[in-house]
């Protein structure tokens, strides 16, 4: 039956089985859109709009200062450390016609974090908030970058919140960064006004030249670089957009929260916007008040998202004020969604809401449910995508597992990336023969729908983000009273999982769980520090002294239900 590909006879009329993909890069998308939509708006950013044909001009004006200005080659690594914003798309459109490589960077990541991943791409260049400018400029002598594009909110607002956002920052952050264009600094408005559009175009292979190094850990261990062609990006887009047979190009709007940082919003949100011409509504951050309102006000009609994102949203007191109802397609990816979510979601919008599936090494969609024509089965990642290929295997053999059998979900198809930058052995690791191991425990029923059951691995999904257990724990022990430690992922109603630390500290240590979340987030992005913590004398081991994380989880999964039965 896996042969046979059973999925396929599910498959509306409207989706095709396999599809044509075209031989350009992804920058090409943007020209497309620029010269058939000059006028339509590209880009919606807190009440200020931007045409196709303003990106476009903007983009190539980066282009071209990274080449003549900044002498960026062909496969040049060069980083975007920003938040949801017009220069966010500029930049990664501009570094693409330039001939340069993206390296796409958290905004939250912290200098180590940062250090860390510039080393290991050996980005020469970085475009980033004007905030950011300090962290930024304190890991440079350690790593290979050699020049700062520096932008700030405030550039792409409308007036007057142009004129007050500073005063907003200095209240928020503290600090006001004033960077000034000369020497290896370099400021995104003066680049724009200098409209040079000039710019030395690059052969590329779509098949084999890198477009994105995208940062995750895999299935385990530090982050690794996926090196993702353009060829992968465009056929994931293209999946994307023919899984979506009902929307129209040039006429939907995109709700732009997921980030663009990380690979799934960077895809389905902002590439699949420009290849269908889409208005990109972008918040800079999820905050659940500014979501409701600007749904109400600009009428997305596609809105990808992650659980905790429509979770935060059916929660809150003044839900009941908007209208979501311009709603029309939904697909929630990165964590489990819960069922109940799917359904009361689809109450309040009259749009549909199903549950996808990918990984950053996928770039990053391979399965998901289908919106329209079929129903909807429970629980399930749903089904691959065109010319995708899923099998599962047996961990022990490595033999297909029968249908309903539990074994490690492995996939092939044109969106799976060329490996992990610089780490063969990590990429053998994980790609053979074509095939990508996901390390996701799982199994597809009769009919060919996949559903996930468990990890191979202990990587920890909380609110979306992929976070590894082992870089909590370097930095854990790092403290000069920790003996031992391990950090696993533990139930959390909201976020699905949720970081827990447990330590052992030396005699006579009186550090306090206040203390070490003081340190832990010295070093950690927040989202990755440990929102728990539980001191104990010793740790489970194996008889030859692992830490059993897992044992660790099944305790606090045993301590909930013991509540709520007490509770019932």
């Amino acid at each position: 039956m896996l042969e046979s590909k059973p999925w396929l006879d599910l498959y509306p009329k409207e989706i095709p089985a396999t599809l044509e993909y075209s031989r350009e890069p992804v920058q090409e998308y943007l020209e497309h859109a620029a010269r058939k939509f000059p006028d339509r708006t590209a880009i919606h950013f807190m009440g200020k709009e931007m045409p196709y044909k303003q990106l476009y001009e903007e983009a190539l004006c980066v282009a071209s200062y990274l080449q003549q200005s900044l002498s960026i080659q062909k496969d040049d690594r060069v980083a975007i450390m920003l938040p949801n914003c017009p220069q966010a798309v500029i930049s990664y459109f501009g570094i693409l016609m330039a001939g340069g490589i993206v390296v796409q960077t958290n905004p939250l990541y912290t200098e180590r974090e940062l250090e860390y991943q510039m080393k290991d791409s050996g980005a020469i260049a970085i475009i980033t908030l004007d905030i950011l400018y300090p962290r930024v400029t304190k890991v440079m002598p350690q790593t290979n970058l050699q020049h700062i594009v520096v932008t700030a909110i405030k550039d792409y607002l409308p007036f007057p919140k142009n004129l007050i956002y500073p005063f907003i920052q200095k209240k928020q952050y503290g600090i006001v960064v004033k960077v000034t264009h000369e020497g290896n600094s370099h400021l995104l408005s003066e680049i724009i006004q200098a409209n040079s559009k000039e710019i030395i175009q690059h052969e590329v292979n779509p098949y084999e030249d890198i477009a994105l190094l995208q940062y995750t850990g895999g299935t385990t261990g530090f982050p690794k670089g996926v090196m993702l062609t353009h060829k992968n990006l465009i056929a994931n887009t293209c999946m994307s957009e023919a899984w979506l047979y009902k929307c129209k190009p040039g006429e939907e709007s995109i709700l732009g929260i997921l980030p663009f940082f990380h690979v799934y919003g960077m895809t389905t949100v902002m590439i699949l916007s420009i290849k269908m011409a889409c208005k990109m509504i972008l918040l800079p951050k999820f905050d659940a008040l500014t979501t409701l309102k600007t749904i109400h006000k600009q009428r997305p009609t596609l809105f990808p998202g992650a659980p905790t994102i429509y979770i935060g949203l059916l929660n809150h007191p003044d839900l009941k004020k908007y209208d979501l109802s311009s709603i029309d397609s939904c697909i929630s990816g990165s964590a489990p969604l819960p069922v109940e979510i799917q359904q009361k979601f689809e109450e309040i919008t009259g749009g549909k809401l199903v549950e996808g599936y990918g990984l950053s090494e996928a770039s990053p969609v391979t399965h998901s449910n289908f919106l329209w024509d079929v129903p909807r089965v429970k629980g399930s990642i749903g089904v691959p995508y065109p010319d995708t290929e899923a099998m599962v295997l047996s961990v022990e053999t490595g033999e297909p597992m029968p249908v309903g059998e539990i074994g490690e979900i492995v996939i092939k198809g044109p969106q799976i990336m060329r490996g992990y930058w610089n780490r063969p052995r990590e990429t053998e690791e994980v790609l053979k023969d074509g095939w990508l191991y996901t390390g996701d425990l799982g199994y597809m029923d009769e009919k060919g729908y996949f559903y996930i059951v468990d990890r191979k691995k202990d990587m920890i999904i909380a609110g979306g983000f992929n976070i590894y257990p082992r870089e909590i724990e370097e930095v854990l022990y790092e403290h000069p009273d920790v003996v031992e430690a391990v950090a696993a992922g533990v139930p959390d109603p909201y976020r699905g999982e949720t970081v827990k630390a447990y330590i052992v500290l030396k005699d006579g240590s009186t550090v306090t769980a206040e203390e070490m979340n003081t340190f832990a987030r010295k070093y950690l992005a927040s989202y990755k520090a440990p929102r728990l913590y539980e001191f104990r004398k010793e740790l489970p081991k194996t008889a030859i002294g692992k830490i059993l994380r897992r044992t660790l989880v099944e305790e606090e999964k045993q301590k909930l239900e013991e509540e709520r039965k007490k509770q019932a």
